[in-house]
């Protein structure tokens, strides 16, 4: 399988630019290149109903979100919350905003994008618990914003999406909020010592020649970890949980040329081994992050529509 031209072409354009990666870096550069790159590339912006900001009370000071609603319907509406990607360092509300205005619109659910602490000002546990404590804050608070609580998904892109599976994981541990889908898009699974030898797809792909690197990798979970040791605990690598029955039913997406590849497709196979329904679909011909460049990338269309059509299936009464 080769790469599709649109995915070629935006490789090109960074080599040709003298791109460095992203570990090269200083944290704020990065986080800025990160943003210039995603509203370069994102899609266009679709228009919803209305969406505002909000603060939540977090477990250490109010949690920034914002809030999106689709065009009126009848009833409560199902509820999506959003925990954006970038390494848990790099990403924020706006440079996922596009995609939560496209599920608002297209899946016809609210959307809550959450700005959860990133590191290295502040490491794990920190996103994780502002993530859950969204979480509960969008169960007990649903008929406030015209929401259904017992219709409550989660999404996430790479870190998000690992911040997606540790919520459902959390939820069913802690007997906290029922989460009713999660669509995990080339989420990073396992951040263990072993990952670099176990999937293939590390080795292969992380040259750095197709967005995302194995430096950046290592650089990213450095910032993200105050102590090696923790890579081994649930919450940062959500595969190494022994017990995955009883988690919601999941659509997980993974890019062929993505070096994160290989873990995404193990953790569909263990949820599915563990009699959860899931959903697997490869999108062979492109990189990671391909989502969040659906303005040049038709694969990134597709997953999109895609993510929005499962939530609303799945979120549909």
């Amino acid at each position: 399988m080769e790469l599709d031209k649109q995915t070629a072409a935006i490789l090109a354009q960074g080599v040709e630019a003298g791109a460095p990666a992203l570990y090269e870096l200083p944290v704020a550069d990065a986080r800025i290149a990160l943003r210039e790159m995603s509203f370069a590339l994102d899609a266009v912006e679709t228009p919803v109903a209305k969406h505002e900001e909000r603060a939540i009370p977090g477990p250490n000071g109010e949690i920034p979100v914002r809030i999106y609603w689709p065009e009126a319907a009848a009833g409560a509406l199902p509820i999506l919350l959003l925990y954006h990607g970038g390494g848990w360092t790099l990403g924020d509300m706006d440079t996922h905003e596009n995609v939560c205005r496209y599920y608002c619109a297209n899946a016809g659910v609210i959307v809550i994008n959450v700005d959860y602490r990133l590191a290295p000002e502040h490491k794990f546990p920190a996103g994780v618990d502002d993530c859950y404590a969204a979480l509960e804050w969008a169960a007990e608070h649903a008929a406030e914003i015209g929401g259904d609580a017992s219709r409550i998904a989660v999404t996430g892109d790479s870190a998000g999406g690992n911040l997606s599976a540790v919520m459902c994981q959390l939820a069913k541990a802690r007997g906290g909020p029922r989460i009713a889908f999660q669509a995990l898009t080339y989420p990073s699974t396992d951040l263990s010592e072993e990952a670099n030898e176990k999937y293939a797809s590390r080795k292969k792909l992380g040259g750095g020649e197709y967005f995302l690197g194995q430096k950046d990798i290592v650089w990213l979970i450095g910032l993200y970890l105050k102590d090696a040791a923790l890579v081994r605990d649930a919450r940062v690598s959500p595969i190494l949980t022994e017990d995955l029955s009883g988690l919601p039913p999941a659509l997980v997406i993974t890019a062929g040329f993505d070096p994160l590849h290989d873990e995404g497709k193990a953790y569909a196979d263990r949820l599915a081994a563990a009699g959860v329904p899931v959903e697997y679909k490869c999108f062979e011909t492109t990189i990671h992050g391909f989502m969040s460049f659906s303005g040049a990338i038709d694969a990134g269309k597709e997953g999109l529509a895609l993510v929005a059509s499962r939530v609303k299936a799945a979120l549909s009464v």
